[in-house]
This record gives C-alpha cells, structure tokens and sequence, in this order.
C-alpha cells in the first residue's frame, strides 16, 4: 500500500475546504444565523444599525464576531455574544494567515461584509470572503443588502456594473475612457521614446 504522505492529506484538505466554499456560494440556501462574522469594510453607521435588528431577531444563542480596523467598538455591538478582532493586531503575511486559520476554526455560518463607496478594508473583505468558508451578503452605503448566490447573479451584474461606472448615464462616459486609454497610453510611450531619442542624439 502507498504510504500517505502529509502533502496528500493538506492537498485532500485544501480540495474539500474550496468544495466546500464553492458549494456556499453558488447554494441558493442561507443558513441559520448560529456563527456570524461581520467585517467592517465601511462606515460604522452601517453596522450600528444593522446589529439590533440581529440580535432581536436571533436572540442571545447567535453569536456574532466583528472584524475591524477601528478603534472602539459599534455602540450596539455586544461583547458578551462576540469577540473583535483587529486588523492592526495582525500585521504582515503570517500574522494574516494566523487570523485566517483562527476564523476558520470557528466554524462560521455566515459573513457579511460592507461594500460601500468607501476604500476602507478593501483586500481584508474579499481576502476573509474567500478564506472563511461561509455563506456571504453584501451590505451596500444604504443599507441595504444581498447574498452572494446563483439566484442573486443579476443583482450581483447590477452591484459590479454600478461600482464600475458602467450603468446609468456614466455609463458611456466610463465605456468612452476605456477606449481611448489604450491610445492615450501608446501616445504617451510614443512621446517619451522620442524624447529620449532626441536627447540621446544630442549627446
């Protein structure tokens, strides 16, 4: 019998965990709000008005974890159903895949993120969405929200085509500036090989 080795079993590992994620996203299902992990990937309004609803609703059996890069805490967040976790506590590479392998150990059902007109988390969010294997929803700047499923795909187009410029009367504005930036680029090149030809030639 082939002896197994410990780089079968992380490579069985990986491939059920992206089975696992890939399943949560494309499922149309939404889980029990048992484990919930919030990022803070916005304004803090947003989620100071989102968490009392959460925790009327599902009561004190939910426990529900923020992840954040503010000081303090949401004013309706409460300590005794969660734990924060900070960004500026994990600084660099293996301090990030350290939090990564603590919140996936914690089996998490959900994960909400704000995707907001705001840069703030921006790699954090999408990094946590792929890396903690729970079924996920976007919280937009108005508060409202949607999950991360097949049957959300045309809202999902919307929300993209939105951020991108690329709906509504900016639309043709934002199509017309990615045409031209090809020419704009390839003028510029131009330009300073000539430049550089000339004072090459003058020397």
């Amino acid at each position: 019998m082939d002896q197994i080795t410990k780089t079968d079993v992380a490579c069985s590992l990986n491939d059920a965990w992206y089975s696992s994620c890939l399943r949560r996203f494309l499922s149309n299902q939404i889980p029990a709000f048992n484990r919930v992990l919030l990022v803070e990937s916005g304004s803090r309004q947003l989620f100071e008005d989102l968490l009392p609803g959460l925790y009327e609703i599902y009561g004190e059996g939910m426990q529900l974890d923020l992840v954040t890069c503010y000081a303090g805490l949401p004013k309706t967040f409460r300590e005794s159903q969660g734990t924060v976790y900070r960004t500026g506590e994990y600084v660099g590479a293996s301090a990030r895949r350290r939090l990564y392998g603590v919140l996936r150990a914690q089996g998490y059902d959900i994960i909400g993120i704000i995707c907001a007109a705001e840069p703030i988390m921006t790699k954090w969010k999408w990094m946590l969405v792929w890396k903690v294997p729970a079924k996920p929803f976007i919280l937009n700047e108005n508060g409202d929200y949607f999950w991360i499923s097949r049957e959300q795909w045309k809202t999902i187009r919307h929300f993209v085509l939105y951020r991108a410029g690329l709906s509504g009367a900016g639309a043709i504005a934002t199509l017309f500036r990615l045409a031209v930036f090809p020419l704009t680029l390839l003028y510029l090149l131009l330009f300073a090989a000539t430049v550089h030809l000339r004072r090459k030639a003058r020397a």
